[in-house]
């Protein structure tokens, strides 16, 4: 099951990190490799809504999904829209920047390095809603419930995202962007910064909504659903049969491929934190988008979803690390290992407490159990 659910996932990591270490060396191999546990510790949650979604298409749907989604989502986000960001930010065309970057690697990277104060702010602030929204949203489940309850509280209050999200524009507009890392040494790009940080945040607004205008036509479309299925009982048939298709099953893969580019957004800005080489995102966000479609389907076949509750709040503090970082870096330069580093022992520390948490409570499970034996027996006159 494992081997035939991931096995294109696993030739597609064993060839991708044998390319990157032949062509470019061991950095590389391990910058592609730090950028695929990037895209999939981000695009997790990712794949338990679609997992969720897409057990209720018919096969048909199911096969679009999994056949033509891949290919937007691979070749699409992960592969074309780095080539489109560092082609509008350095005013280039997308194959004259390909092009540059395969003959002419100097010129390429002063111009990825000019273009790099914009780049930063727009993913800044783009992954800074992200994790501002998480963090200000009351969650039943709390990895640091100290701190988390009480920004959940603050959270209370409307439109506090977007002020603290321009807060801190303005701060890195006023402070690192007046004197931005340019290929020339430092200049002052602090217009620069600040409109590409507003674009940043414009942008979230809209993938936001795209999304819940199709989150809505998905409930719509749900409530339909559990209509057909009464109707099946009522008529003697099995209500697990019905599947969504047409109409229904259209809309819930605009949907699907809406959260998905909402979520590719992260994973391909992030990386811009990692690497300013756009073979190696290419690599390394292409092989995580393998395992994120690869999860969906073991999710789907398995019928049940993960138990690691903490993995989403550690990607989402690795979210507001790198959009930190990204900031930082206008006028900053910090190792890419470092900052992917950063990221990873996130998710891992996230993880190891999941762990311990289902530890705790098999055990308080256990006692629990333990407890009601006991009362059992006494109450028997054992």
């Amino acid at each position: 099951m494992l081997l035939k659910t991931f096995g294109w996932s696993f030739a597609v990591t064993a060839a991708g990190l044998a390319f990157a270490a032949g062509v470019w060396g061991w950095e590389a191999f391990a910058l592609v490799a730090i950028l695929s546990v990037l895209e999939i510790s981000l695009s997790f949650d990712n794949a338990v809504v679609n997992a969720s979604i897409v057990k209720k298409l018919n096969p048909f749907w199911q096969r679009i999904f999994l056949t033509i989604g891949i290919l937007i989502a691979v070749f699409g986000m992960r592969l074309v829209f780095p080539v489109v960001i560092v082609a509008i930010t350095a005013k280039k065309g997308p194959i004259e920047a390909v092009q540059m970057a395969m003959e002419d690697r100097e010129k390429y990277e002063a111009m990825v390095t000019d273009a790099h104060p914009a780049i930063a702010a727009f993913g800044g602030m783009f992954l800074l809603m992200i994790f501002l929204d998480f963090i200000f949203e009351d969650r039943e489940v709390k990895w640091f419930g100290w701190l988390e309850s009480r920004l959940a509280k603050l959270g209370s209050v409307d439109g506090l995202s977007v002020c603290v999200a321009l807060i801190a524009l303005a701060v890195t507009a006023t402070t690192v962007a007046t004197s931005a890392h340019v290929s020339s040494g430092h200049a002052d790009k602090s217009g620069t910064v600040l409109l590409a940080g507003v674009a940043g945040l414009i942008t979230y607004l809209i993938v936001g909504g795209l999304s819940g205008h199709f989150e809505d036509k998905l409930e719509e479309e749900e409530e339909r659903e559990h209509e057909e299925e009464e109707a099946a009982k009522r008529a003697g048939k099995d209500p697990s049969m019905v599947g969504l298709a047409g109409k229904a099953a259209f809309f819930m893969f605009l949907y699907l491929e809406v959260l998905d580019a909402s979520f590719s957004f992260d994973g391909v800005i992030g990386a811009f934190a990692i690497t300013n080489h756009i073979f190696w995102m290419a690599l390394g966000l292409g092989i995580g988008a393998m395992y994120v479609r690869s999860l969906t389907v073991f999710l789907v076949r398995q019928g049940t979803l993960d138990d690691y509750e903490y993995l989403e709040h550690g990607a989402h503090y690795a979210i507001g690390a790198l959009a930190a970082i990204l900031l930082i870096t206008v006028k900053y330069e910090i190792h890419e290992v470092i900052t992917g580093l950063v990221g990873v022992a996130l998710i891992a520390g996230s993880f190891w407490g999941s762990v311990l948490r289902n530890r705790r409570l098999a055990a308080e499970e256990g006692s629990e159990g333990g407890e009601d034996k006991s009362e059992n027996q006494v109450g028997s006159g054992v």
